[in-house]
């Protein structure tokens, strides 16, 4: 069994806060696998489901951020697992809008909810960080995390959550780098490659010039 945390603040004053990244993402993972739950326990609000057949308790912590360790702890003991069990899935203000990234252990880097974790169970855990961008200046790193999305901002927080949700498998089965690609790769697709049955636009156009020169050629000397 493994605990999936997803950080923010509870109450619907801070539902599209840039801070509550982390409970969306945790809903968007309970509706795709079809968590069943909603109970209140550990000062959570949790759910059950499964993954790959591995068995999970979703946790939002309704202590509000800086107290999120008050969460972990108690279901930490209850259900006899250890830090490495658990997987955070967070707001990262250093990293841009769209980009995800995945490491075990590290510190908190001023993120009250992580370092409220780390006291109270340790570093040794997982963290899926979602980037949400700086606002430029350090003194308003707090009203900016604590300011919704914009629309814009919203249309590509959904992006960044499906494709979280689509490789989520991977990060189950024990493949943190897997998933981190995956997700890289669904949020920036390669372009398609070429139909080699379908002529290239670009050759037939130059073709088209060689052709158009050769012809001007053959007609200026052509005449005694």
């Amino acid at each position: 069994m493994r605990l999936l945390v997803g950080l923010g603040n509870p109450g619907p004053r801070y539902t599209g806060n840039r801070h509550n990244i982390g409970f969306m993402a945790l809903d968007a993972i309970a509706r795709r696998y079809e968590f069943s739950g909603g109970r209140s326990r550990f000062n959570s609000l949790t759910a059950e489901g499964s993954i790959g057949g591995e068995k999970l308790l979703a946790l939002k912590p309704q202590t509000y951020m800086n107290d999120s360790g008050r969460a972990l702890q108690p279901a930490l003991q209850f259900f006899k697992l250890g830090p490495a069990d658990v997987i955070v899935i967070h707001d990262e203000i250093d990293l841009p809008l769209g980009r995800v990234r995945v490491k075990r252990n590290g510190g908190a880097a001023g993120h009250n909810g992580l370092r409220s974790i780390d006291a109270a169970i340790g570093p040794d855990y997982w963290r899926i960080r979602l980037g949400v961008g700086h606002p430029g200046e350090q003194g308003r790193v707090k009203g900016f995390v604590l300011d919704d999305f914009s629309a814009d901002e919203m249309s590509e927080v959904t992006r960044v959550l499906d494709a979280v949700v689509e490789a989520f498998p991977l990060m189950i089965g024990g493949d943190p780098d897997r998933f981190r690609s995956r997700v890289d790769v669904v949020l920036n697709p390669p372009p398609p490659k070429p139909d080699p049955a379908k002529p290239d636009p670009a050759n037939q156009d130059r073709a088209k010039k060689r052709r158009d020169t050769l012809s001007t050629s053959d007609d200026d000397g052509g005449a005694d």
